[in-house]
Formats: structure tokens, sequence, C-alpha cells
């Protein structure tokens, strides 16, 4: 069973909240579904792209989850929902020239019993917190920074403000297909598990993350926190979260 909150804020430089996030859970199979998109394309596509990604990839999961299923077999309905929002993004896309090349990340989860199957594609962040061991970082990012960390030419602390740390490398939507990488993880009681876009990432770091959901006082105000933080930190972009935690 899990407790979810969740929250989106436009933040205090863009005009527009592009951020896109849904919880449903459905009582009959037992099946939790949390999806977070962060959408682009110019005025009004961003925002209609992360819109549909969220409202097909649920519509998806939910109408091919069934009771029982195994591991295997949730993984293969999640990679499904995902490669459904990249087609009705794309598709839509297609109907007006001004939204040619919109696109969203997209960061989700589909829990059941003490399992939780995540799934991403681009920047957005799916992360793990235990009480005895903190946190750590359940997705890689599909970005041009992401590489720069791997190949060893820049720091992670560097990659918080790369001037490209925004160029990502997979997206919902500008094409016909999309990669998305799935990973399944065994959930204890008193885990959490943080979706959330690169707006609270550029302005809170993992260990404050961390400290304000283990430690930070009451977890009904934990997103509300972490929020003020980026604000303080002044929350150039959109901020988007959502927290489960396994009771």
């Amino acid at each position: 069973m899990m407790k979810i909150w969740g929250m989106t804020d436009i933040g205090l430089v863009r005009k527009e909240n592009q951020d896109a996030y849904a919880v449903r859970v459905s009582e009959d199979t037992g099946y939790t579904m949390c999806v977070v998109c962060d959408g682009m394309g110019g005025p009004g596509g961003g925002r209609l792209a992360s819109t549909i990604a969220v409202e097909t990839f649920l519509d998806a999961c939910q109408g091919n989850l069934r009771s029982g299923m195994d591991a295997q077999e949730v993984r293969q309905v999640a990679d499904f929902a995902v490669a459904a929002a990249n087609r009705a993004v794309y598709q839509r896309s297609q109907t007006d020239p001004s939204l040619k090349g919109m696109g969203t990340t997209l960061v989700s989860v589909v829990t059941w019993d003490d399992q939780a199957l995540v799934s991403n594609v681009g920047d957005s962040r799916a992360y793990l917190i235990r009480p005895e061991e903190g946190i750590s970082r359940v997705t890689r990012d599909h970005s041009l920074v992401e590489r720069l960390v791997e190949m060893g030419n820049i720091t992670e602390e560097q990659a918080r403000c790369h001037p490209d740390r925004n160029l990502i490398t997979r997206a919902l939507g500008p094409e016909e297909g999309a990669l998305s990488d799935s990973y399944l993880l065994h959930m204890e009681a008193g885990d959490y598990l943080l979706l959330c876009t690169d707006g609270l990432v550029e302005t809170a770091t993992d260990q404050e993350m961390e400290q304000e959901i283990l430690r930070g006082g009451d977890p009904n105000g934990c997103l509300d926190r972490l929020l003020a933080l980026s604000k303080r930190r002044g929350a150039a972009d959109n901020v988007t979260a959502v927290l489960l935690k396994q009771l």
C-alpha cells in the first residue's frame, strides 16, 4: 500500500507551466500508476505535449494491466504505454505546423504489492530514498551532460550548472519512435520513491531532497518545503514532483 503526494508549480521565471503529472489507483487490480512529464515546444506546445503524454500513458496502463501479472508482464505494459504516449504526442504535432517538434520527458512508476516498475525518457528523474541507506538515483538521464559525466569529462556537481544541461538526447513526441529505460525495484515499508522534473533537480541537491524527505518534519509538507527551497534559489524552471511512501 502506498501513500502519495504530488505538486506542480510554474516557478518564478517561466510564463507557462509546461509540466504535468497525475496519479491513478486501480482498486480492482491493485496497481498504482504515477507519471510526471516536462514538456517542450514553444507557446502551448510543451504544455499540450506533457498533458497528452500523461493521459495516454495512464490510459494505456489502466487498460492493459491485469491482476496477477508478473514483473516482466508489467514491464511490457509500461513499455507499451510509453510507446502509446509517444505516438499520441507525435500524431498531434503533425496536425498543426506550430506544434511540429513538440515533445516531453516522462518518468513513471507502476507499483503493486512490494514491487515498483520505473520507466523514463529524457531527464526527469526517479529517486529511491530508504531510511537506513539514504537517497539513490534510480534513473539515468538521457542528456548531453549525463554523457559527459559518464565519460569523466565533468563531475555531477559541474553538470548541475553546465550551460548545456537542458539538452536531452531522448524525448517523447519529436519522432515516431522513442526508446525508454525501465527499472524494477523491491519496496520495503518506509521506503520513499520520488519522481521529479529537472526544475527540482537543478535547485535542490540529492542530499537536500533526502534531508527533507527523511528528517524535514511532517511528510505531508515535504513537497511544499522542497518547492520553497527551489524558489529561494530562483526557480528558473517549472517544478513538479510526486512522492510515494511504501506503508
